[in-house]
């Protein structure tokens, strides 16, 4: 991965071009009708995940990624706007679980160059404090930890990220802050993984942090999700840099959930004329089953659809016992005809080999046979 090119290297700035182009992801919003003046509400997004919905009472011409100045208890915020129109309202009323008693803000403008700028100073403002404030907490002897610190658009309110395995007396803490920093406080406690939603880095896969990149809400996840997907239980693999199981745990897990629908739920061992076939691997997504039977003389191992277990499952019932020699001479037929393939292409290599030493051992020979000549 290149350096200078690298998407990680880009800083957020309140720019919707810069954070389209740090995503590095299709924007598939762009080909949907624009619906605005159907309704007013609006999703406006902050820094890290934070997200609020507000009105656009006055009626301003906005669309996705314009910088808005809305209004806040004191002064004011800006945010980016991720959603307008039929979307917001539909995501409005899916996250919002109390209608009736959330707080709405109107949009005061469209932010200014005075206003980004204004921000920025802001969040120059951020790393400072979250340092001072965790040396603060520190010397209180509060078993917490201070993760961010978000400041308000117009820099005179804060709001302190904490993490706490259990409840903090910080009533003396805010006291001391509000004198040392000169701004409104506010407390807010978060688990590891909104932590590292708004720390980020890179996931194992090479790519951007989920969390940190495009995922706005934390659904629970369970070892029953890496269990039905046939993963090993290995606890570093499947825990992300939060600590916690990854939330691409997830992604797939209604693919596997659907494809061992085909598989069967009981008798997976098959009675056979050779023997007893029991089950030694699955691939879900192939519906496919690998069957082992042992003998005393050797072992024969071979794969069977999902539908094929089915029939003979079927078969065993009625107290029959096929004969799966024939597929299992096909499969050794198939083996066969690979080891054939690639012993031709070693010998074929090899005499490739023997003759280039024979060449090689020929102009030896040759040269020998110059200098001879010469000393002569």
């Amino acid at each position: 991965m290149s350096c200078t090119g690298c998407q990680f290297n880009t800083t957020y700035q309140p720019d919707s071009k810069n954070r389209i182009n740090m995503l590095n992801s299709y924007d598939w919003l762009n080909d949907l009708p624009d619906t605005s003046h159907l309704t007013n509400i609006v999703e406006v997004r902050f820094k890290g995940t934070r997200k609020q919905f507000v009105r656009n009472d006055k009626q301003l011409s906005i669309k996705r990624g314009d910088i808005i100045v809305i209004s806040a208890n004191g002064g004011h915020d800006i945010g980016e706007v991720t959603l307008t129109g039929n979307l917001a309202e539909k995501q409005f009323n899916l996250k919002t679980s109390n209608k009736k008693r959330h707080e709405w803000q109107s949009i005061l403008r469209i932010a200014t160059q005075w206003d980004k700028k204004q921000q920025n100073d802001a969040l120059q403002r951020e790393k400072p404090v979250m340092i001072r404030a965790r040396k603060l907490a520190e010397i209180l002897g509060l078993t917490m930890k201070i993760g961010e610190v978000e400041f308000r658009g117009d820099g005179n309110k804060a709001i302190f990220y904490y993490i706490a395995e259990g409840r903090v007396d910080f009533r003396e803490l805010i006291k001391i802050y509000a004198h040392e920093f000169k701004i409104k406080i506010e407390m807010k406690q978060i688990g590891a993984r909104q932590e590292a939603a708004m720390v980020g880095g890179i996931g194992s896969c090479g790519r951007e942090l989920c969390c940190s990149s495009w995922r706005t809400d934390f659904s629970s996840i369970t070892a029953h999700a890496a269990v039905r997907q046939g993963l090993s239980p290995n606890a570093e693999k499947l825990t992300g840099s939060c600590g916690k199981l990854k939330c691409c745990l997830m992604y797939e897990l209604d693919s596997y959930l659907e494809a061992q629908a085909d598989f069967p739920t009981e008798l997976l061992e098959l009675e056979t004329s050779a023997g007893v076939a029991k089950p030694t691997k699955t691939d879900i997504l192939k519906k496919q089953i690998w069957y082992s039977i042992e003998s005393p003389k050797n072992r024969l191992n071979f794969v069977l659809p999902t539908t094929k277990v089915k029939q003979i499952i079927n078969l065993n019932k009625r107290g029959t016992k096929p004969e799966i020699s024939s597929l299992v001479k096909n499969e050794e037929s198939t083996n066969n005809k690979l080891q054939n393939m690639f012993g031709q292409n070693l010998n074929a290599s090899k005499k490739t080999e023997k003759k280039i030493n024979k060449n090689v051992s020929k102009n030896k020979y040759r040269n020998k046979q110059a200098k001879v000549n010469v000393i002569q």
